[in-house]
């Protein structure tokens, strides 16, 4: 019988896809992996790729139609095989809740862990979307010992994530510190009591995330000057990039910031990976930079540019603009003073950036005219708590007014 081309969910909020061209045409040789079609999603373009052998024996959506997730696009079966007259029902394909730190929001209820399964016999196909192999390959899960739960035994993305998640057997994890190189999955945490009504009373009054706001001000005359060094060195860095690294230090120093709501039970997060907020033509944008505590000013403002380029032009893949354990969203080059941002869920923080400008001061009794930066974090009350923030925003201003100790 031929086989239904449905169109996966290719970026986690993904509801529908718009087939902009056909790589391959009726009556083409397929093979699995082969990428078949271009597809416009909410994020970026993206391309389809077969998960089955055989000869593309009709396209049912043509370039510049719509489909929802799931829908069927076309068939794939042996020349000459016979076409169902009625399409096969559209059902979800590696639909995703929600973008997550490398992981999606999850269940309410715990799930034991997948129980392995033997790898497929040589004659066997192993059924896998283009973004969950992508995900087994970044983080190192052999994908023949993760159960499929998409059409016909598909793995997706929730299964991959199913598998970080999974916690080994007696393990009891502790934070642990950034090694290059090294990424680690989250850890679950029970959640206690004390939080379970913190976040049950405070979602009542502000009902999905329920925020906080904690505003600093940052003295940068000296990131500034570390910016000109720089800059004198022909290394091109921004004050944006300074302020992602800060960021990310401040983070790995402060793990409450690097925690994930989830229900019954709080995630915590073993790397630091900063989105940062882009503004494209018709919308934003949260690239990630992964491992930010452990890279380098000038290798974070080569990737945020890179990313911020390939975002524009909605080239971007899923796993480069999902997860992430804060954001960073900078107005202060629109001369935005200050302002409040909405966090990035399930990410539990997010810092809200305004311009830098000269400010008269008060210092040592005297006034003085220093280069000030207002910096709001929006924090998920469910997770963080006022003082965990503040003390976070004060470790971030040290750094950031201290920037030797980002490069040391």
């Amino acid at each position: 019988m031929p086989i239904a081309i449905q169109l996966p969910a290719l970026s986690p909020t993904m509801s529908e896809g718009k087939i902009t061209k056909w790589l391959k045409k009726e009556g083409d040789k397929v093979n699995s992996g082969d990428g078949i079609a271009e597809c416009e999603t909410d994020k970026s373009n993206l391309e389809i790729e077969a998960t089955d052998s055989g000869t593309l024996l009709k396209i049912l959506a043509p370039a510049g139609s719509s489909t929802p997730v799931g829908g069927v696009i076309g068939w794939i079966g042996k020349p000459g095989e016979a076409i169902p007259e009625t399409p096969a029902p559209a059902a979800p394909v590696a639909a995703a809740p929600r973008p997550a730190p490398v992981l999606s929001a999850v269940p309410s209820k715990p799930k034991p862990p997948p129980v392995p399964v033997a790898a497929p016999a040589p004659s066997e196909r192993l059924r896998v979307s283009p973004l969950a192999r992508k995900m087994a390959e970044t983080q190192g899960i052999d994908l023949a010992s993760v159960p499929g739960s998409g059409p016909n035994g598909r793995i997706v993305k929730s299964d991959v994530e199913q598998a970080m998640t999974a916690p080994a057997p007696g393990k009891t994890g502790q934070i642990i510190r950034a090694t290059p190189g090294v990424r680690l999955p989250p850890e679950e945490l029970p959640v206690t009591s004390m939080r379970k009504v913190i976040a049950q009373r405070l979602t009542e009054v502000k009902p999905g995330v329920p925020h906080f706001y904690l505003t600093i001000e940052v003295e940068m005359d000296q990131a500034l000057q570390l910016r000109e060094e720089a800059k004198a060195q022909d290394l091109k860095i921004s004050v944006n990039d300074v302020l992602v690294k800060a960021t990310a230090m401040a983070v790995r120093r402060f793990p409450r910031i690097n925690q994930v709501f989830a229900g019954d039970r709080i995630l915590q997060l073993k790397t630091v990976d900063v989105g940062v907020a882009v503004a494209i033509e018709d919308g934003l944008i949260t690239p990630v930079v992964r491992d930010a505590d452990v890279k380098g000013i000038t290798e974070i403002a080569q990737e945020i540019r890179e990313l911020a380029e390939r975002a524009k032009r909605k080239a971007l893949k899923p796993e480069e603009y999902t997860g992430g354990s804060i954001t960073v969203s900078n107005l202060g080059m629109f001369g935005i003073d200050s302002f409040i941002a909405v966090i990035n869920p399930p990410q539990a923080a997010i810092l809200a950036v305004g311009k830098v400008e000269p400010k008269v001061v008060v210092r040592d009794g005297a006034m003085v005219i220093r280069q000030m930066m207002s910096l709001t974090l929006s924090g998920d009350h469910r997770v963080i708590d006022g003082a965990v923030g503040a003390q976070y925003l004060q470790e971030l201003r040290s750094l950031l007014e201290h920037p030797l100790r980002l490069v040391l």
